[in-house]
């Protein structure tokens, strides 16, 4: 039996994916000013990593076709040293009057959660075609 709808499956692991993604560079524009985290040290900003992942049912089947779908991998903090602000008067200073900021670009981090949203739109668009092909196969049964 042939599936209409075969990739709804990958298109719904990268909505996932993707809004995972979203999440986590909502995170890093909201403690882009956090100097202090419960360890202590300035915020590290987060990325996502994603991994490809083969379905070994299909090609088990007999198919010998698998489909692929995406998935979070791990959530890995970055490895980019702080940036160090001198203001004095901060409960954070060291003796030298030295902040240790958050190494986030607001730009970075905009563009990424654009690059994230149209991925979102475009994986949104493939189920409404899905949809839309798998009722007019369904309205060609009924002629």
């Amino acid at each position: 039996m042939i599936n209409i709808l075969n990739g709804i499956n990958a298109t719904s692991s990268a909505l996932n994916a993707e809004r995972i993604r979203m999440e986590v560079i909502s995170q890093n524009i909201a403690n882009a000013n956090t100097t202090h985290d419960v360890d202590g040290k300035p915020y590290q900003r987060q990325q996502v990593v994603f991994e490809r992942m083969l379905d070994q049912q299909q090609a088990l089947n007999g198919s010998g076709v698998g489909s692929s779908s995406v998935q979070v991998a791990r959530i890995e903090k970055d490895s980019r040293a702080p940036n160090l602000v001198y203001s004095p008067g901060h409960p954070d200073a060291d003796a030298n009057g030295m902040v240790a900021t958050p190494n986030i670009s607001i730009h970075e981090e905009m563009a990424d959660m654009i690059v994230s949203s149209r991925a979102f739109e475009a994986n949104l668009a493939v189920v409404r075609n899905a949809r839309s092909m798998a009722l007019q196969t369904l309205a060609i049964g009924k002629r």
